[in-house]
C-alpha cells in the first residue's frame, strides 16, 4: 500500500513552465512589470492564475482592437469611399448588416438577397451568429445607428470568442498556461478580431484542440464538426491526426473523432440543405467561383507575371499543391525521429491551406494565431510572423485606399502591395520552416525541450509507435550537444537524460 508521501506526490500538480526562464524574449519583456519570476515566488497562492491573467490581457487587447475601429465607428464606415482604408479600420460587419438583409428582416439562406448575391455567403453557423446578432440590435433609429450597434453586438461576442480562444490555449498544455499570452497579446489578432466573423469557428476549434489533450475523443470531433460548420478550414486538421493516429496505431480514437465531427456537422447544416438547398449551397459555389482575390499567391503571381489566372485554373493549381503538402506531411509523420506534435502539424496544414488558397483576406491571420502559440512558442519567432501580418494588415487598406481615391491617389501602388503580398507569404512560410525544424530536430523545440512529450497529442501523449519508416522505425538518437531534459515517447512522457527534473 503506497504511503501517505508518495500519495501526495503523485497527485501534485506538474511544476508549470516558465517562459521568462527560456525564452530570453520574454525575460526582457518581463522588465516592463518587474523582471522575471524568481525562485522564491510564492506561485499558487493568488488570485492572478496564469489562466486569468490570460483572460483579462485578452480583454483588454481586444478592447484596444475595438479603439482602433473608432474612427470608422464614428464615420469612415458611412461617408467618403477611401476613408475607412486611410484609417485601416474597415470591417465586414456594418456593411453586410443591410447588404445581407438583416436590417429588413429577412431570414438567411431562406429569403432571397436584393442584388448580386442571391443568398448569404457563410456556412450555417456563422449564418446562425450573425441572425443572434441582428436580433438583439434595436431596428427603430437611422440605418447608420443600427449598423453601429450591428458591429457593436458582434464586437461583444466576438470579445467571448477571444476569451474562450486565448483559455483555451493557454489550457491545452496543461504546463504552459502563460504560452496563451501569445495569443493574448498578438498585435495582428487584436487588429483583424472585429473585421469578419472568423472568431466563432477559432473559438471552436481552440476549445476543440483543448479536448483532444485531455483525451475527450468525442467532444473533439464535435466541436471539429462545428467549427467546420461556421467556417471551412477547421476539417483539415482531421488528417494530420489521422497520420499520428496511424503511425500510434489509435484507429478506435480517430474513428470516434471523425464520427463526432460528420455527425455535428449534419445537425447543422440538415435542416438548411433540405429546406432551403439553394440558399446553403450558397457558401460552397461562391468559394469555387470566387476569382482570385486580396493576397492571395496567385494575385502576386499574375501581377508579377502580367497574366491572367482564372478562377478554375486558381482551383486546380490549389487543389494540386494542397495534395502535394499532404503528401508531404505524410512523408514528415511518419518518417519523423519522434512522432511529431499534434500542435505542430495542425499548425502546417492550415498554413498550407493560406498559403495555397486564391484568396487571403487580413483576418484569417486569426485562424493561425492559436495554432501557432502551440506549435512554437517562443516570443521572437512568433513576433517575427506577427510583424510580418502587421505589415500585410497596413498594405492592403493603403492599396485600397489608392484606387479608391481617385486621382489624389493617397495610398499604396500595386508596387507596394506586392511587397505587402511577398512580406506576408515570406513570413508564414518562416514560421512553417522553424516548425518543420522543430520536428526533425526535437531538442530545439520548446515544448519538449522543457521535458514533454506531445501535451495536446491527448492520447497520443506518450504513446508507441506502430508504423513507421526510415530512421523512424530505429530508436531515437537525440544530438549530442543538448543536455538538457529529453523525452522517451512511449514512456508516458517522462523525462530522460540530462536533468530529470522538470
Amino acid at each position: 500500500m503506497p504511503s501517505a508521501e508518495t500519495t501526495r506526490a503523485s497527485v501534485r500538480e506538474p511544476e508549470l513552465v516558465r517562459p521568462t526562464k527560456e525564452d530570453e524574449v520574454a525575460a526582457t519583456g518581463s522588465e516592463l512589470i518587474g523582471g522575471p519570476i524568481g525562485r522564491r515566488a510564492l506561485l499558487g497562492t493568488s488570485w492572478w492564475t496564469p489562466v486569468r491573467v490570460v483572460a483579462l490581457v485578452a480583454i483588454a487587447v481586444f478592447a484596444l482592437g475595438m479603439v482602433q475601429k473608432l474612427p470608422c465607428y464614428d464615420g469612415a464606415w458611412f461617408f467618403g469611399a477611401s476613408s475607412q482604408y486611410t484609417h485601416a479600420c474597415y470591417s465586414d460587419i456594418p456593411h453586410l448588416y443591410q447588404g445581407r438583409g438583416f436590417a429588413d428582416g429577412l431570414v438567411p439562406y431562406f429569403d432571397k438577397l436584393p442584388g448580386d448575391m442571391e443568398y448569404l455567403e457563410y456556412p450555417v453557423l456563422t449564418g446562425v451568429f450573425m441572425e443572434v446578432a441582428s436580433w438583439l440590435t434595436p431596428g427603430s433609429g437611422s440605418i447608420q445607428d443600427q449598423e453601429q450597434i450591428y458591429w457593436m453586438v458582434n464586437a461583444g461576442m466576438l470579445m467571448v470568442c477571444a476569451v474562450v480562444i486565448a483559455v483555451c490555449t493557454a489550457r491545452t498544455h496543461r504546463r504552459r498556461p502563460w504560452d496563451g499570452l501569445l495569443v493574448a497579446l498578438a498585435p495582428a489578432f487584436a487588429l483583424t478580431a472585429t473585421i469578419n466573423w472568423d472568431l466563432l469557428a477559432v473559438a471552436l476549434l481552440a476549445a476543440a484542440m483543448l479536448m483532444w489533450s485531455r483525451g475527450r475523443v468525442l467532444a473533439f470531433g464535435v466541436l471539429i464538426g462545428l467549427a467546420t460548420a461556421a467556417k471551412f478550414y477547421p476539417f483539415l486538421v482531421l488528417g494530420p491526426l489521422f497520420l499520428l493516429c496511424w503511425r500510434a496505431g489509435r484507429w478506435r480514437e480517430f474513428g470516434t473523432a471523425l464520427l463526432g465531427a460528420v455527425g455535428a456537422w449534419l445537425v447543422v447544416n440538415l435542416p438548411v440543405m433540405y429546406l432551403a438547398p439553394e440558399g446553403w449551397a450558397k457558401f460552397y459555389s461562391f468559394s469555387q467561383e470566387r476569382g482570385v482575390d486580396f493576397g492571395s499567391i496567385f494575385l502576386f503571381l499574375s501581377n508579377w507575371l502580367k497574366i491572367t489566372i482564372t478562377a478554375d485554373t486558381a482551383n486546380t493549381w490549389a487543389l494540386v499543391m494542397m495534395l502535394l503538402v499532404c503528401l508531404a506531411l505524410a512523408a514528415v509523420t511518419l518518417t519523423a525521429p519522434r512522432r511529431p506534435r499534434f500542435a505542430q502539424l495542425a499548425f502546417l496544414i492550415v498554413a498550407a491551406f493560406i498559403l495555397t488558397n486564391k484568396v487571403y483576406s487580413p483576418q484569417y491571420v486569426l485562424w493561425l494565431v492559436p495554432l501557432a502559440a502551440l506549435a512554437r512558442p517562443r516570443w521572437r519567432d512568433f513576433l517575427i510572423w506577427q510583424a510580418c501580418e502587421v505589415a500585410y494588415f497596413l498594405g492592403i487598406w493603403m492599396y485600397l485606399a489608392y484606387t479608391t481615391s481617385g486621382d489624389a491617389h493617397k495610398g499604396l501602388p500595386t508596387e507596394g502591395y506586392q511587397v505587402a503580398i511577398a512580406v506576408h507569404l515570406l513570413g508564414t512560410l518562416y514560421l512553417c520552416a522553424v516548425v518543420v525544424r522543430d520536428i526533425f530536430m526535437p531538442e530545439r523545440d520548446m515544448v519538449r525541450r522543457a521535458g514533454d512529450d506531445d501535451p495536446s497529442g491527448g492520447v497520443l501523449d506518450g504513446a508507441e509507435d506502430i508504423f513507421v519508416f526510415g530512421a523512424a522505425a530505429r530508436p531515437p538518437r537525440h544530438a549530442a550537444q543538448f543536455d538538457g531534459p529529453q523525452v522517451d515517447w512511449g514512456s508516458g512522457g517522462s523525462a530522460t537524460g540530462g536533468d530529470s527534473s522538470p
